[in-house]
């Protein structure tokens, strides 16, 4: 389906933050492109809203009514289709039918169901161009100014784009906006300013911490000695002074602060006192939280802390990828550990991405999207607590809660599956001090990030909260799951995912 120019440009603002579905890409990046098509032999459109052809793979993302009128268009010979939108897909459906298929699928569940995975989000359709773009092409290996490679002008100035954005966005000294994710990120940074052998304290996995963060069988508790420490099992909260006493037992060389399934704010200035004590480097990892931080609702730790890692694409709500900022005195080292340590040539279609996603950041209607999503939370929280569910460390100041399910006699997996059923997709979860396996916990964890993209506030979480109790107190109930699944897809029908139409 071809949709007019003014409309692609004004797109469509919801309430509560939500991304503009038409979000134009910024001049400045729209120049880069537009240069870089222009080298690789491409005709920039004239009139700058086409930045490449529609046999791109960069999204089509139409349902509904159009969807007949789109499978016509796609029959025609290849010369005679024209369309001025930007995100047809018409090229994989006449090349792919298969892939083809899969991503109509997934655009349909998406829009259809409700996305509570903390650490999932829904990129601006400007994001998505930019990661669609012709970027994906050039190869760069090396940093802006020292290239390996040349014709690096565009990609040069597109990357210092992204780097100040980064650094004025959380007021770092330095930046880098080449990790492909976060796992290899938090790796550069072990492998910059640590000795395979040194010992480091991270949060257990099973507490609330990552696999970077020191998971006996994987890459960083096999390379470094880490000494991993936890919350208290009864409160769910991190209790400072017993940190504080492994460091002082220990004497690690880093200290890690940072969650994937952790719901509170962090105390940060409390971590840099007690490694200021033991001589250690300050390692934050704020993948989960770094929209919130950006948005001002949580606290920065990047004047306290010497390094700090985040992906890019969860609350900040940019593409997959990561970045790392650091004090200036670290910086060399981290750049070289990113490349040549780790990487080679860096996606710079990834990198332009994350560059408007800062730029989106950067506007005051990310505060207020930042706000709604912590606002969304708690009152998620409450009425899962109104409905006898026990939330870890009994609350929220974040965009997550964690859910122990032992009082409902209901495992994480079972109810993750249940849900998935009707349309609420979130993910199982181990708790602290849980006797269950990882892959079949007690609990079961959940977020408010793209939900709250879509515009949607806190009437529909008490709907959420009823839905999630309703399922899990019939757990074999499938006529009541089928007529949930229905109200869950009317709801969500109103509230549309930003790059599909």
């Amino acid at each position: 389906m071809a949709i007019s120019r003014t409309r692609f440009a004004r797109g469509r603002k919801r309430q509560g933050g939500a991304v503009e579905s038409g979000a134009k890409m910024p001049a400045q990046l729209m120049e880069g492109i537009r240069a870089e098509k222009k080298h690789q032999g491409g005709a920039a459109d004239q009139k700058g809203m086409t930045l490449f052809k529609t046999n791109s793979l960069a999204n089509r993302f139409q349902i509904g009514k159009n969807e007949k009128r789109s499978a016509r268009k796609t029959t025609l010979p290849a010369k005679t289709k024209k369309s001025p939108n930007p995100f047809t897909m018409s090229a994989i459906q006449k090349q792919d039918t298969e892939i083809f298929d899969y991503i109509e699928r997934e655009k349909k569940r998406q829009t259809e169901g409700i996305e509570l995975i903390p650490s999932e989000n829904y990129t601006s359709e400007a994001v998505m161009e930019a990661c669609g773009s012709i970027l994906t092409n050039k190869y760069s290996e090396g940093y802006p100014g020292k290239r390996y490679y040349g014709g690096q002008e565009n990609i040069d100035a597109i990357e210092n784009i992204a780097i100040e954005r980064a650094k004025e966005l959380f007021g770092a000294e330095h930046a880098n906006v080449q990790p492909y994710s976060g796992s290899p990120a938090n790796t550069a940074i072990y492998f910059a300013l640590l000795e395979f052998g040194d010992t480091v304290m991270g949060l257990k996995l099973d507490h609330g911490g990552h696999i970077t963060h020191g998971l006996p069988i994987a890459f960083s508790g096999r390379a470094y000695n880490f000494v991993q420490y936890g919350v208290n099992t009864e409160t769910g909260l991190l209790e400072m002074e017993e940190i504080r006493k492994l460091a002082h037992e220990h004497k690690p060389k880093m200290i890690v602060a940072g969650f994937t399934a952790y719901p509170r704010d962090i105390k940060w200035k409390a971590f840099k006192e007690i490694a200021n004590e033991v001589g250690a480097i300050t390692m934050a990892d704020i993948s989960h939280t770094a929209g919130l931080i950006a948005g001002g609702e949580l606290e920065n730790p990047t004047p306290h802390f010497d390094v700090i890692m985040t992906t890019t694409h969860k609350t900040l709500r940019g593409p997959r990828g990561a970045m790392i900022m650091c004090k200036e005195k670290f910086a060399k080292k981290i750049d070289r550990a990113v490349f040549p340590g780790l990487q080679g040539g860096p996606h710079e279609h990834a990198i332009a991405g994350k560059a408007v996603a800062f730029k989106e950041a950067l506007q005051p209607s990310f505060k207020e999207y930042a706000k709604q999503v912590i606002k969304n939370a708690k009152h998620l929280a409450e009425e899962l607590k109104k409905r006898g569910f026990k939330l870890v460390s009994d609350g929220t100041d974040t965009h997550l809660m964690l859910v122990d399910l032992s009082n409902k006699d209901v495992p994480g997996k079972a109810a993750q599956e249940a849900l998935d059923t009707v349309g609420i997709t979130l993910n199982k979860n181990t708790i602290p001090g849980d006797t269950r396996s990882p892959m079949d916990p007690s609990g079961i964890r959940l977020g408010t990030p793209a939900v709250t993209t879509r515009g949607m506030k806190e009437a529909e979480m008490d709907r959420i909260a009823d839905w999630m109790d309703r399922v899990i107190s019939n757990m074999e109930d499938t006529a009541l799951h089928a007529k949930i699944k229905e109200e869950v897809k009317e709801m969500c029908l109103n509230f549309p995912v930003p790059g599909i139409k």
